[in-house]
């Protein structure tokens, strides 16, 4: 993948949420700037542009000068710590950005004679937050506005984005879907409740609030713990995936990692299997 750095904008006064932190609102157990920084964990650095938190993983912070100046000062602010030739700027409310629609926008902004890419949501519309640029024609044109205007506080977006050449990229309708209102927050966090892959966002929201880094086969443990609720009783299936992970960190203090996880659960599935046949449960 194209190297680059990553710009959150994580500022903004949120008058539709009622002057709410934002960046700092949860959407299926995680804030919604922890799952922007997901999306963007292999940037070279991180550069978070607003008030100082807790976060996922490290980040470099700034502030926009002055406060409240809006996205282009909030850009500008945060360009002053990079030095990638792509920047992906990102707004810091986007609950259901992927990897996947950042890859897409790296890629095209990487082809021809681009100045970047920016994606655009259902309607077509330009998402200029959602967007990977070339950072020598930022620069400039951040430059450029700054002394045309005598500052970028204040100033929209459109004048920066009208000035580059971009190519538009068409992702998943929910990558541009951002939480502007109460509204927004209570669909999003609904969405995630009905969407198929529940068992993933729950997982990984767990491990965030755990602070584990290792990836695990839920197959695997699901599997696991069917086999000890059929085989064995109902409460068996919590207490032996819990031993399957204590098991497996233990053994990943001599760096078994994944696989650790996954050799416990087979033995913990043939156990399981083993008790059946004992007893007579098919």
């Amino acid at each position: 993948m194209t190297a680059y750095d990553a710009i959150v904008l994580a500022g903004g006064a949120a008058k539709r949420l009622g002057g709410a932190d934002k960046p700092g609102l949860r959407v299926g157990g995680r804030a919604l700037l922890d799952r922007v920084l997901a999306a963007c964990s292999d940037a070279g650095t991180t550069v978070v542009v607003g008030g100082r938190r807790p976060t996922v993983r490290a980040v470099t912070w700034a502030r926009e000068e002055p406060r409240g100046g809006g996205p282009l000062a909030a850009l500008g602010a945060g360009v002053r710590h990079t030095g990638a030739e792509h920047l992906l700027v990102l707004s810091a409310d986007l609950p259901f950005l992927g990897t996947e629609t950042v890859g897409s926008l790296l890629a095209a902004a990487d082809r021809g004679d681009t100045e970047g890419a920016v994606c655009t949501d259902g309607d077509g519309r330009d998402q200029p937050l959602v967007a990977v640029y070339r950072a020598e024609p930022l620069r400039r044109e951040l430059a450029l506005l700054a002394a045309e205007h005598g500052g970028l506080a204040g100033l929209p977006l459109r004048l920066l984005t009208r000035e580059l050449r971009l190519s538009r990229v068409a992702a998943d309708p929910l990558a541009s879907f951002d939480c502007d209102t109460w509204e927004d927050i209570a669909s999003a966090r609904a969405r995630i409740r009905e969407h198929g892959s529940v068992l993933d966002e729950w997982i990984t929201a767990v491990k965030n609030e755990l602070a584990i880094e290792l990836d695990v086969d839920t197959a695997v443990l699901l599997d696991l713990a069917r086999d000890a609720a059929h085989g064995v009783a109902r409460p068996a299936a919590p207490l032996t995936t819990f031993l399957v992970g204590y098991a497996a960190a233990k053994a990943s203090s001599d760096g078994g990692g994944a696989e650790a996880v996954a050799e416990a659960a087979r033995k913990a599935a043939a156990l399981a299997l083993r008790w059946a046949d004992e007893t007579g449960t098919p």
